[in-house]
């Protein structure tokens, strides 16, 4: 069963959060195994992501890569909301 995971960042920027898809991508993780999609958009007070995984096994794995990168630009590691996806529509 997937997951759906909200990150809520206040105080994040687009200049960080850029920074950190780009480390992502350096280290070979900007498309990690197991996230289906991936949703990013500013909010008044910082960053919101809302990722879709196959499995929250998977989602820890990635986050060992990325909670040190989102501390090395300065951003407080939001703490995730995790919840199982019941549908997904696209198109």
């Amino acid at each position: 069963m997937s997951i759906t995971v909200v990150f809520d960042a206040p105080g994040m920027t687009a200049v960080q959060y850029d920074e950190v898809m780009a480390e992502l991508s350096q280290a070979g993780a900007g498309m990690p195994d197991g996230r289906l999609y991936h949703v990013a958009s500013p909010t008044d007070s910082g960053w919101y992501v809302l990722d879709v995984w196959e499995s929250e096994e998977k989602l820890d794995t990635f986050a060992r890569t990325l909670m040190p990168m989102l501390a090395g630009v300065g951003v407080q590691p939001p703490q995730p909301v995790v919840m199982p996806t019941h549908n997904i529509v696209s198109g």
